[in-house]
């Protein structure tokens, strides 16, 4: 029995591997798993490795009875459990009691033979065969499970542990009933496909008229499916445009084939929430141009993916969207002089009326310098995304501020380096090297290099 200590010095070990090493040991460990192994802590070391096998294709791993289940909808998990139920999504988390439903309520002996069958041939290495074996049990899966919905949803519900879990379930039984063209669209579409071009969109208009023909149902996915295989998401509205020829959003946002645009709303009101939900002034500057970063790209793409009307559903949404994530960076952007400002205080020079300088008499103060460069970064990352995040003009007026602010104190500063002494040179010193720091963030490499020889020449740095 392996001590936590011991336990925690493995995972991070097996965390740390090389993704191709971290894959063969994965499938020699689902392999042992398979024949009921006994020696080895399989769940342990799985979980050690799951940090680095995350996102790699289901079909290179070991084809497990439960993997190939859920091959179909891979690309529709996601670990993130939303407060409502977002169509084209599904909670990682629900995977296990679904799974649990089907093969111990709904069709026991079939998904007992299909799990047999399964890990026979994953033993012998013949993955082919097994995901052929998979693609024969998943319409019968997918339609005991529409089946078992309609006929009493509560009761599915509550077997299933709740209705989030039961509407997770209706879109996996939509999936499987397709199981064979969901596949297809992962064949024709690699991950991360560049670009959706013609030949590939019209690969993808011929798996969705087939769809369209037996499972009307499972047809609006095969456009989410194929955009989570897509570098640019968006581009997958190519297909219902192409399908309604149309290319402004008013038919596609109120129809069935606007889901994926739908999906595409929904990662912009999580970001949105996520930019919101930051607090001054302790607020994660990763968490905040993460999300102002898809925000704006998912935003400005889907406008010139359709013709966004103003007046239309999406067009209606896009601008409260918008005015939402203006109205919060329109704060930091007012914050930002405010707080880099305090981290350099001045005071006026003389008794009276002076012009004001430097204040070197207190040392200086790590939180005030911590926040002063975390408004800084924020000034020197979002503007990419001021203006299609509609706060380009307080950006500008704000790094003007302060760009501004620094050149003077930077000047005053530099004479106080050449005569301050003691205490008086050490604040100095501190003083200048946060004037540095934002130069650089702010200002063109020649402009912080020079700032950095003068600061040199009057001793605020040391060589080496």
């Amino acid at each position: 029995m392996l001590t936590t200590d011991k336990m925690m010095l493995l995972q991070r070990f097996l965390g740390s591997l090389p993704g191709d090493v971290a894959g063969r040991l994965a499938s020699a460990i689902e392999i042992d798993r398979l024949v009921d192994g006994k020696a080895l802590p399989h769940e342990l070391i799985l979980d050690g490795l799951r940090p680095v096998l995350r996102g790699a294709d289901a079909r290179k791993r070991t084809p497990t009875p439960l993997r190939l289940f859920c091959q179909p909808f891979e690309d529709l998990l996601s670990n993130v459990l939303r407060k409502e139920k977002q169509r084209g999504r599904l909670f990682r988390g629900h995977i296990i009691p679904i799974w649990q439903w089907v093969s111990r309520d709904l069709v026991v002996a079939e998904a007992k033979t299909y799990g047999d069958d399964i890990r026979r041939l994953a033993v012998r290495g013949k993955y082919t065969e097994a995901l052929a074996r998979a693609e024969v049990f998943w319409p019968i899966a997918g339609t005991a499970m529409t089946e078992a919905l309609k006929a009493n949803r509560k009761k599915a519900a509550l077997a299933l542990g709740g209705e989030a879990v039961a509407a997770d379930a209706e879109d996996i039984a939509a999936v499987l009933r397709s199981g064979s063209a969901m596949l297809a669209v992962q064949a024709l579409l690699e991950r991360n496909t560049p670009a959706l071009n013609e030949e590939l969109l019209w690969g993808l208009r011929g798996i969705y008229d087939a769809v369209v023909e037996t499972n009307l149902d499972a047809a609006p996915l095969v456009s989410v499916v194929a955009m989570r295989r897509l570098a640019k998401p968006w581009e997958a509205l190519k297909l219902p445009r192409l399908v309604a020829r149309q290319t402004t959003d008013a038919l596609i946002s109120s129809t069935d084939m606007g889901l994926a645009g739908e999906v595409l709303f929904a990662d912009m009101d999580d970001a949105r929430e996520a930019i919101m939900n930051l607090r001054h002034p302790h607020f994660d500057i990763d968490v905040l141009i993460a999300n102002l970063a898809s925000f704006t790209t998912n935003s400005t793409a889907i406008v010139k993916e359709l013709e966004i009307l103003r007046a239309g559903k999406w067009g209606q949404r896009l601008l409260k969207e918008r005015a939402a994530v203006g109205g919060v960076m329109d704060t930091f952007m007012e914050r930002a002089p405010k707080e880099i400002m305090a981290a350099l205080p001045t005071h006026k020079a003389g008794y009276s009326g002076g012009p004001r300088v430097p204040d070197l008499n207190k040392p200086v103060d790590p939180d005030k310098v911590d926040r002063a460069m975390r408004y800084g970064k924020v000034l020197a990352n979002t503007k990419l995304y001021s203006v299609p995040g509609s706060f380009g003009a307080k950006h500008q007026n704000a790094v003007d501020e302060v760009t501004s602010f620094l050149r003077s104190y930077t000047e005053d500063l530099l004479k106080e380096l050449r005569s301050a002494e003691g205490p008086r040179q050490e604040v100095a010193q501190a003083q200048f090297q946060l004037v540095l720091d934002l130069t650089v963030l702010l200002f063109e490499p020649s402009d912080a290099d020079f700032v950095r020889r003068r600061g040199k020449a009057a001793g605020a740095l040391v060589e080496g």
